[in-house]
């Protein structure tokens, strides 16, 4: 493996990863297996258990999430956002309900296993999100994307995902006590939450009064690279 200061330490293992889904994947999707199979058997065969190819997985894990971003990314801009405005009441209503009951039962079940409310909870909610990369993949492969069923799939993640910071802060919130008194605890967790609420705030408040007008002056030039390169600068 290439040192981690050399400059082939990102292009040797991202060449591998690519080499070894340009092979899996088309021959998962012709046998009908789907292209989730095919990428999760590219990285068995070229990890630590199989030719150890790559052999510190941790190396890559910059790739993996950039490669994650970008599918969503794409994902993105196929959305139209009349159609997701036509959902609203299935994001938080379906989206919501599913969330909401499933997080309780796991959270009940951690109870009655004798774990604290905390730990339950948190174990609970994390157990009900779901990867959107891979659900939206799947749907895409099987034509099911644009399906009412489909859909209703499509409320569910986008109500997962706006979830996720909310639950990070009350993550944050719960954490128990490292060290210090349990009133300086109290305060760092209020705090975390405080940061939480803001950065969702800012984030509203930027996508709305910031980045409009930017897209805006950017696409009066015509210059359709400039916008993809600002596009993926906002998404990274």
């Amino acid at each position: 493996m290439a040192d981690a200061h050399s400059p082939t330490a990102f292009v040797v293992p991202a060449v591998t990863l690519l080499a070894a889904a340009v092979i899996a994947v088309p021959l998962f999707r012709r046998a009908r297996l789907g292209s989730i199979l095919g990428y999760l058997a590219a990285g068995l065969a070229i990890g630590p258990f199989g030719l150890r190819l790559i052999s510190d997985p941790a190396a890559i894990l910059h790739i993996a999430e950039l490669g994650v971003v970008m599918f969503l990314f794409i994902i993105g801009l196929e959305m139209r956002p009349a159609r997701l405005w036509s959902l609203r009441k299935q994001i938080f209503g379906l989206g919501l309900l599913q969330v909401g009951v499933c997080a309780g039962l796991l959270t009940l079940m951690g109870l009655a296993g004798g774990f604290p409310p905390a730990v339950s909870f948190v174990a609970g909610a994390g157990f009900v999100m779901t990867s959107t990369a891979i659900v939206m993949q799947t749907l895409e492969e099987r034509g099911e994307l644009n399906t009412p069923p489909g859909q209703k799939m499509v409320s569910i993640l986008l109500l997962e995902d706006l979830a996720i910071v909310p639950l990070l802060a009350l993550v944050a919130f719960l954490a128990p006590a490292v060290t210090g008194a349990q009133d300086g605890n109290l305060a760092s967790r209020l705090t975390a939450v405080a940061i939480g609420i803001g950065s969702i705030t800012a984030l509203i408040v930027a996508g709305r009064y910031l980045l409009n007008p930017l897209f805006r002056f950017l696409a009066s030039y015509g210059a359709r690279e400039v916008m993809t390169a600002a596009a993926l600068l906002v998404v990274l």
